[in-house]
This record gives structure tokens, C-alpha cells and sequence, in this order.
């Protein structure tokens, strides 16, 4: 997981709004943070990470109440009274702001603290973290590998450890998706070797 600075504030992205719920403004909620008692408690206040179109660009949200349907959890916001308002905000994203005195969970770091790492596979260097991006399905760790950028999903499986004292993340991305365009392929050697007998 990933954080970001916003006009010097350090923020977390804690949940994603993923479907309306009811017909009081409800929305299902998916959880970002393994500490949803302390996050998304009566009061606390919520940035939202929404398209430019939207209503709701450059505002936030008040939580009013979380409840829990069927393992599910269902947040109610203040100013959203109804399925219509809920169902405009559908997909939005919600970040708090952090202390940077705060303890994060081991495997969450910021936005800040990745740009311009060495990012290795098989211990080999393949470029830097240029950023980060945080989409609604995950975060992306954008690679820059000198003339071109690769897109890698921010996940344990692709990325199994970062490191920042010794500033490496390392990265077991699919095949192809590093490899230079300019090495050798060896099925065009064969035919040229074809061609040449």
C-alpha cells in the first residue's frame, strides 16, 4: 500500500466506495487498512480521490456511522441522505490525512519514499521508481528504465520487498514486461540463418 503528499500533507488511502447500499445513502465500502476501527470512526473526515467531473472533486466527506452487512462494511456519510447522492460517489477513493510520526503497517510507505528507488529484478537494476499511481482497483508503480516507463501493479506478488535503508524495491514482474526491444531475438537469428543456407 501507498500514501502521498498533498500541499505538504501526508496522506493514506484507507477504502474505496463501491456500490450504493439501500435507500439512505449508504455505500459498501472496501477496505484499504487493517485497522478500520481506528480509521473509520464517527467524525473522521475523508479526502476524495474522484474524477474532475465529478460533484464531489476537491471535497471531502464526514463519516457518520460504519456498520457491518453480512461481513460488509457500510458506510454512511454525513450530507449523503439518499441512494442518488450515494450512487455519485461510486468508485471514489478515500484518503486521511497521516502524522508522519504515526506508525505505519510494515508493508505501507509513501508516495515520497519510493520516488527515485533502485528497482532490481534478479539482482539486476532495471530502472527507478519514477511514481506512483493509485488507481481504484490498486496502485501502480510506474518504472523508469531510462527511455521508456513500465507499469508494474503494486503487489506483494510483483513486488516482495522494499527496502528503504538499503534503497532498492525488488520486483519479480511476468516475463516481457522488462525486457529491452532492442535485444536479439533469437527465432529472427534462426531465419536469417535459414535464409542464408
Amino acid at each position: 500500500m501507498a500514501g502521498k503528499r498533498r500541499g505538504g500533507i501526508t496522506q493514506l488511502r484507507v477504502g474505496r466506495l463501491v456500490k450504493a447500499h439501500g435507500l439512505k445513502g449508504a455505500l459498501k465500502l472496501e477496505l484499504y487498512t487493517d485497522e478500520p476501527e481506528r480509521r473509520f470512526v464517527p467524525g473522521a473526515s475523508f479526502s476524495l480521490q474522484v474524477p474532475s467531473t465529478s460533484p464531489w472533486h476537491g471535497r471531502s466527506v464526514v463519516l457518520r456511522e460504519l456498520r457491518w452487512f453480512n461481513d460488509v462494511p457500510v458506510a454512511f456519510f454525513e450530507d449523503v441522505v439518499d441512494r442518488t447522492a450515494a450512487e455519485s460517489l461510486v468508485r471514489a477513493i478515500l484518503w486521511v490525512d497521516q502524522d508522519d510520526a504515526e506508525e505505519l503497517d510494515p508493508d505501507t510507505w509513501y508516495d515520497h519514499q519510493l520516488v527515485g528507488l533502485a528497482v532490481v529484478r534478479d539482482g539486476a537494476r532495471v530502472g527507478e521508481v519514477a511514481r506512483v499511481d493509485h488507481l481504484p482497483a490498486q496502485d501502480l508503480l510506474v518504472v523508469s528504465t531510462g527511455d521508456d516507463e513500465v507499469m508494474l501493479p503494486f503487489v506483494k506478488d510483483l513486488v516482495p520487498e522494499v527496502d528503504l535503508a538499503a534503497g532498492t524495491v525488488t520486483i519479480t514482474p511476468p516475463g516481457g514486461l522488462f525486457e529491452d526491444a532492442d535485444e536479439p531475438d533469437p527465432a529472427a537469428d534462426a531465419d536469417e540463418l535459414d535464409d542464408r543456407e
